[in-house]
């Protein structure tokens, strides 16, 4: 399989242990931009695997979600089983009749509001404030993946504004916002600063508990009740209860790891550029980088064992997550120096 067979998302080892049967073991996956080293998230304990999540935990949960975003009011954040689906209800429940995507970016965005029948494009950035129509969703990925450009909080207001005067909202998606907490604009989404503001969040990425399947739409109380009403009393899982409950109010674990991933990336830069290629940007959980040969050096990479992240709208693109052990930098090191 060539890079292009990769090139949709992140995290297909799977794909990549079937097409490069001879790769040495075990895979290192640098394909996605998850924190290689975990949260020490509890688990739920025995009994309450017997029944079903308890409604009451979940309020607590979104609450202290809240509290960590910034957001002064519970009812306006909803605990979801991860921000893929969420991204994908929003088309169903915002009634807009189309959106605009500011882009390249990640791709299951324009994807949701096509196949919930809503016209969808992508845009550049210099192009947003053209694109802003009547009843349209303008969507904003900050920090944009896989580039990590962010805009300002005052130029996302600013797009509100515009948007929301047309009957619009404006979307951004924060899954990458934790290693940046000052980009966020969780606190203002659905507040009468911002009615028509809508903000996703991701739990697993910066905490690497992507597995868990947590994540968070933030709104106005009356949409988040009504995706409430949609999403049912049970949307996660007690493990992921118990994971969100203990990692959103361990403050000095988020600091800690925020200082350790800018320490990793810059070391992860130094090692790319040593070895030919041009870093073009990323945050401290993923960096993208530039080279000629990038569909030649993806194969050599995956056929040394070592997964990372293709591109379609741009082949000369690869973006790398950072390696969690010394022993993955230090193949990671090995096969680089054969290119």
């Amino acid at each position: 399989m060539s890079s292009a067979g990769f090139a949709h998302h992140g995290g297909r080892l799977g794909a990549a242990r079937a097409a490069y049967s001879q790769a040495p073991q075990p895979w290192i996956d640098l394909s996605t931009g998850i924190n290689p080293k975990s949260y020490p998230a509890p688990r739920a304990r025995g009994s309450t695997l017997n029944r079903l999540p308890d409604t009451g935990e979940l309020s607590r949960l979104e609450a202290v979600a809240a509290a960590a975003f910034g957001v002064g009011d519970p009812r306006r954040v909803v605990a979801t089983g991860g921000t893929e689906p969420a991204l994908r209800l929003l088309p169903y429940v915002l009634g807009q009749r189309a959106a605009v995507v500011a882009g390249p970016t990640y791709g299951s965005h324009a994807d949701g509001w096509e196949r919930a029948g809503v016209p969808s494009r992508v845009v550049p950035d210099s192009q947003l404030d053209d694109s802003i129509a009547e009843r349209a969703a303008l969507v904003v990925v900050n920090p944009n993946n896989p580039d990590g450009r962010i805009l300002s909080r005052e130029r996302l207001r600013q797009l509100h504004d515009a948007a929301s005067a047309r009957g619009g909202v404006l979307v951004v998606d924060e899954a990458f916002a934790e290693v940046t907490p000052d980009s966020s604009v969780a606190g203002l989404a659905g507040s009468n600063e911002a009615q028509h503001l809508v903000v996703l969040r991701s739990f697993g990425k910066f905490y690497g508990l992507a597995g868990l399947r947590l994540g968070f739409v933030v709104g106005a109380p009356e949409l988040m009740a009504r995706i409430r009403s949609v999403i049912g009393d049970w949307p996660v899982s007690v493990d992921a209860l118990a994971a969100g409950l203990a990692a959103y109010a361990d403050r000095e674990w988020a600091e800690r790891t925020r200082v350790q991933l800018a320490r990793s990336a810059r070391r992860l830069d130094e090692l790319l550029s040593r070895f030919g290629f041009e870093v073009v940007g990323g945050t401290s959980l993923y960096r993208l980088v530039r080279a000629e040969d990038a569909p030649v050096r993806f194969e050599r990479l995956a056929a040394a064992g070592i997964l990372t992240r293709p591109f379609r709208h741009d082949s000369s693109l690869l973006r790398f997550g950072l390696p969690g052990t010394p022993d993955a930098w230090r193949r990671l090191s090995d096969v680089l120096a054969t290119l």
